[in-house]
């Protein structure tokens, strides 16, 4: 072939792939999903299983229809000449490729320091308690089993037990997910425990002597190259192969990089085998199997070694049917995996990276662009039930089952690659929305190892309550078990990147709290970051720094100036000299030296963004984002929101004022055994039983004391006593405990035009204890709010009369006293109270939801 390298023909390949290869998984099924997957493989119903797997991989790709989009001549002899010997031949000589261009260059995580007080700062320390918890002999049970090596502890359960296929998937990314913590905090304890799973690794590998390293035996490969049932075993060498790698890139442990290359010499000999016995069809074929990021791992592994077989087997993990659809710019990823494909995309940015080829950054960059214009919620993320949808058809979508936790750690790779190629502030503009609403919000606030598959986005949903729940530490183990662990040990990554020369160049992309060890530079920079909250909106960010002693380099720095922002009211100075700032979506150019300080003041608004569905019947489907921030609003399914005529954001949602939060009281009483709260069910009040913090039954027993004069403010819950208040639902904003005279149920509803009828004296209780309280009726005199005397379940409230009361005064004046505590919810920094049609929204944002029920877009007319 004259003139032609294996690159020409592998690019070729993946622009006609569907006619080397007779398949390409673009057709939703079943098997596909993970969830689904498991579930088959954990049941004891073989009919099911047979009848499953009697579909495995016959899903034809149309050729028809592939052939309309390729080039009319095809080289047919160019994929004749695709024998192994050829193939090996061309890649001899990868020195003659050239890399891809002036990227921006990673800033290593041994350099940055998360402010503990940071959002990101508590996530990593979560995540850190985590990987401490996990046991070394658990997490290496069946390598050693596989290795028939002895196996003290015990097995993890979830996609980790023995009888699981994927298992071992988890390890590779706790390997992962070890090295970028230890490069991000230090931590001596944990160095210890990820150099004793290398060790172990190595120990497996070694009594197995192949170089094959799994915590299943080979006969999964055996099955995979023979085209039969099998879940994934080249996903699960992908994670093994990636944490080895990151073991030996930030931890320096050049044993782990010995099992990698030795691991990839095994399959480098099985693929080999594959296509010298069949055709590189066949392997193309065996493709249509989840294999993760193969090719991304590869291309790595090749970046560090240089070694020509490393190339090529990276190059045959490029499935060639989905990159060629992406290579002739056709929008047609409806119906893929969704989290099958993205590490493919991955994986092509790499080889863009490592040979230059500009086709593969043309497929990266048209991807992004699809899956962004069509295919993505507010959140920056994208899939429902781990597929991709109709384009441009996502309110039909809206469910529990939205956004794949794994897709969004994938997505944010891919725009961390286009923005160090680029330099584009829309790609760091995603990476920033991605990360604050669908990374941020899938830990259970502080627990380690609480963690969730979906980011459910329906009407009236909780992270609580969707197909998988909240995960455990111990048992769940699934694929978004192992990004979720690698996405919080590396939140100080993609802060900052640099630029090399003679001035070196800084690039701030994200604005959070932490300190920089800029070599470069030669200086120390601290990034000061005031909290968000919505009472004052704006970003402010102070930047300081030292020089290294001996160190005199001047420098530049290049802030990110985010497109959510406004140049009204936008502020910069340095060394208190104001700066000319540039336009939303791009870069405050700035020259530097050691002991400089920059503040920077960024307007904040809210704004609203139509949900992608281009049909005219969802066009008030809208989203509500203050800043970067996605605002969900506490909702059982309600989604009427009224904006008013004017066009104006003040018509319809207003600020919590921060003061509100000392007012915020929840209502007990002990009866029996248990320890009840006054609580609005669904607008009617009852004593319901002490809830967990982060429920919905948590804001239901949460209650804002509205005083009778407006201008009062309190210190302290005890100072309201004395005072007359009226009683506003936590989660039901403007609406208020209102009786409906003596001896009936109180509900929450709107207030009365004489608010004396629903206004209550906080008096000291009847009980007589010191700690309790009692609410009288401002309007009668001697009524109060009355539970009941010893009972065991829920019960109703009521307005009730000592002379009218059925009880003995004893019983009375225990029924009407209570402990008043300060509320078991608050409000977030970042609250705002939206006007619904029929009821009014409290808005937090979506990363500080934890079990409540909440509503992500809403129905929004004038």
């Amino acid at each position: 072939m004259k003139g032609s390298t294996l690159f020409q023909v592998l690019a070729i390949l993946s622009v006609i792939g569907s006619v080397l290869s007779k398949e390409c998984t673009n057709t939703p099924t079943q098997l596909s999903s993970h969830t689904f997957r498991y579930q088959l493989l954990k049941s004891h119903n073989e009919t099911w299983k047979q009848e499953m797997f009697a579909h495995y991989h016959l899903i034809p790709t149309d050729d028809s229809a592939w052939s309309d989009l390729l080039p009319r001549k095809i080289l047919r002899q160019e994929a004749d000449e695709l024998s192994w010997s050829m193939m090996y031949k061309k890649m001899k000589n990868p020195g003659s490729f050239k890399v891809g261009g002036d990227f921006l260059k990673e800033i290593s995580l041994h350099d940055v320091r998360l402010d503990s007080d940071s959002i990101q700062g508590r996530a990593q320390e979560t995540n850190l308690k985590y990987l401490l918890m996990l046991d070394v002999d658990n997490l290496v049970w069946s390598f050693r089993k596989t290795a028939n090596l002895p196996t003290p502890g015990k097995p993890y359960g979830g996609w980790e037990a023995p009888d699981i296929e994927l298992r071992g998937h988890f390890v590779g990314h706790y390997l992962s997910a070890t090295a970028q913590m230890w490069a991000s905090t230090q931590n001596d304890t944990l160095k210890e425990k990820m150099s004793a799973v290398v060790s172990a690794l190595s120990a497996c590998q070694k009594k197995m002597g192949t170089g094959y390293l799994s915590a299943f035996p080979s006969e999964l490969f055996d099955r995979f190259e023979a085209i039969k049932p099998v879940w994934a075993p080249y996903y699960t060498i992908h994670k093994i192969l990636a944490g080895l790698l990151d073991q030996y890139t930030f931890a320096n442990d050049a044993q782990a990089l010995v099992m990698t290359t030795w691991m990839v010499e095994y399959f480098y000999n099985r693929v080999q085998n594959v296509i010298r016995t069949h055709t590189v069809e066949r392997h193309w074929l065996s493709l249509n199997e989840e294999t993760g990021g193969m090719n991304d791992v590869l291309y790595r592994l090749f970046a560090i070694t240089g070694n020509p077989k490393h190339l090529l087997l990276a190059h045959l993990f490029d499935k060639p049917c989905f990159l060629g659809l992406l290579a002739v710019q056709a929008d047609d990823i409806s119906g893929f995996h969704a989290n099958t494909h993205i590490p493919i995309v991955i994986g092509s940015q790499m080889r863009y990276e490592v040979t230059g080829d500009p086709l593969y950054k043309t497929i990266s960059t048209f991807f992004m662009e699809i899956v962004n214009s069509s295919h993505s919620y507010a959140t920056g993320g994208t899939s429902v039930s781990e597929f991709w949808s109709d384009p441009k058809r996502l309110a039909s979508t809206l469910q529990t089952e939205n956004e794949e936790s794994c897709t969004t750690y994938n997505m944010l790779k891919v725009s961390r690659h286009l923005f160090r190629w680029t330099k584009e502030v829309a790609y760091a503009d995603y990476y920033e929305r991605a990360l604050t609403n669908g990374v941020l919000g899938i830990q259970r606030g502080t627990e380690p190892g609480v963690m969730i598959y979906m980011l459910p986005q329906g009407r009236g949903v909780s992270k609580a309550v969707s197909y998988h729940k909240w995960g455990t530490p111990f048992n769940s183990f699934w694929c978004c078990y192992g990004t979720g662990i690698e996405s919080f040990s590396k939140l100080g990554d993609s802060i900052y990147f640099e630029e090399e020369g003679s001035v070196p160049s800084l690039y701030i992309i994200q604005y959070v709290s932490s300190t920089l060890d800029w070599k470069s530079g030669k200086i120390v920079l601290n990034q000061k970051v005031d909290p968000v909250v919505s009472s004052d909106p704006y970003l402010h960010v102070t930047l300081t720094s030292s020089s290294k002693e001996g160190a005199e380099q001047s420098s530049t720095l290049n802030l990110r100036i985010p497109i959510w922002t406004s140049s009204k009211g936008a502020k910069a100075t340095l060394n208190a000299q104001n700066l000319d700032l540039p336009a939303p979506g791009s870069f405050l150019q700035v020259k530097w030296s050691g002991g400089d300080k920059l503040t920077l003041n960024l307007p904040i608004s809210i704004r609203t963004e139509q949900i992608k569905d281009d049909r005219p019947e969802y066009a008030s489907v809208r989203a509500i984002l203050y800043g970067p921030y996605l605002l969900s609003g506490y909702s059982s399914g309600d989604w009427d929101i009224k904006t008013g005529s004017t066009g104006s954001d003040a018509d319809w949602i207003s600020p919590v004022p921060a003061s509100y939060n000392n007012h915020l009281v929840t209502f007990s009483q002990e009866s029996g055994e248990s320890t009840f709260v006054l609580t609005n069910m669904n607008q009617s009040i009852r004593m319901e039983k002490f809830p967990k913090a982060g429920t919905d039954a948590a804001i239901r027993a949460t209650f804002r004391l509205i005083f009778d004069d407006t201008s009062e403010k309190i210190s302290s819950i005890e100072e309201a006593i004395g005072k007359t208040v009226m009683l506003e639902s936590f989660d039901f904003p403007g609406m208020v405990l209102v009786p409906q005279g003596t001896e009936n149920n109180l509900v929450v509803t709107d207030p009365p035009n004489d608010t004396a009828t629903s206004s209550f004296g906080i008096v000291h209780g009847l009980d007589g204890k010191d700690n309790s309280v009692s609410l009288e009726s401002v309007t009668q005199k001697g009524c109060y709010i009355y539970s009941g005397v010893n009972y065991s379940s829920s019960i109703g409230m009521k307005l009730s009369c000592n002379s009218s009361s059925s009880s003995s005064e004893a019983g009375f004046s225990q029924a009407t006293s209570f402990t008043m505590n300060n509320g078991l919810s608050a409000y977030h920094p970042i609250s705002f109270v939206a006007k619904g049609r029929n009821r009014n929204y409290l808005m937090v944002p979506l990363q500080s939801i934890r079990d409540e029920s909440y509503s992500v877009y809403f129905n929004m007319q004038p």
